[in-house]
């Protein structure tokens, strides 16, 4: 039997090896990690995920991706039309976009923000002050691995402005309902994960390990 292409996108600057812990039946699925590009002077969100699209070798797979990565594959799902499309920690319109950033988006702060912070993720490490946000910053040092201050600030710009308005149907939607980047108030239809943060994809491998598997097969 065939076995059937599953492509990952991490979130925003994030590592592929936010997906070290998934695992997936190998003789039923073929997986695939993809990796942020630094975009192009002046290029469009459509048209950078044109070009990420280049790194899908495979008709018809299965999308996968997480936060900002989950925008990210709906703007592929447009050029290479995948068997499932599937985002995680993410939004499916501008509506599910939280107060507060559109307020960030509406005053223009997004333009205040320290790239450099997110550059050396590590300067922030002696502002943890419990054992949560060790935690925390661990994880960041280890995952955010893309630092390049053009890419941030186009990626931090192109998440605040996605202007999707209409749900795209086959979308199937994973949302913790602890998620403090996308609050679950805001979220409509989706599968519920109880107790997930915002970066459960690494943190809740398990749940995801059990359930990925029946949501791909499942018609």
């Amino acid at each position: 039997m065939e076995r059937i292409p599953v492509y990952m996108m991490p979130g925003l600057a994030a590592s592929p090896v936010i997906f070290e812990r998934i695992r997936l039946d190998e003789t039923l699925f073929e997986v695939h990690w993809l990796s942020w590009k630094i975009p192009l002077s002046g290029e469009s969100l459509p048209d950078y995920a044109q070009r990420m699209c280049q790194d899908v070798h495979h008709e018809n797979p299965v999308l996968i991706g997480v936060s900002f990565g989950g925008v990210l594959v709906q703007e592929m799902a447009a050029f290479i039309h995948p068997r499932k499309l599937i985002i995680v920690s993410s939004v499916k319109t501008q509506d599910e976009i939280p107060l507060r950033m559109r307020i960030i988006r509406h005053t223009k702060a997004y333009q205040l923000v320290p790239t450099r912070l997110l550059q050396n993720i590590e300067l922030l490490r002696p502002l943890a002050f419990n054992y949560a946000l060790k935690l925390r910053f661990k994880l960041y040092e280890k995952y955010l691995s893309v630092r390049d201050k053009n890419y941030l600030e186009w990626a931090i710009f192109q998440m605040l402005y996605w202007s999707r308005t209409v749900v795209d149907k086959q979308v199937i939607h994973i949302h913790g309902d602890a998620d403090e980047v996308f609050p679950i108030e805001n979220i409509q239809n989706c599968i519920t994960v109880p107790g997930g943060s915002h970066i459960m994809i690494v943190l809740r491998y398990r749940w995801f390990n059990e359930h990925l598997p029946k949501i791909i097969l499942n018609d």
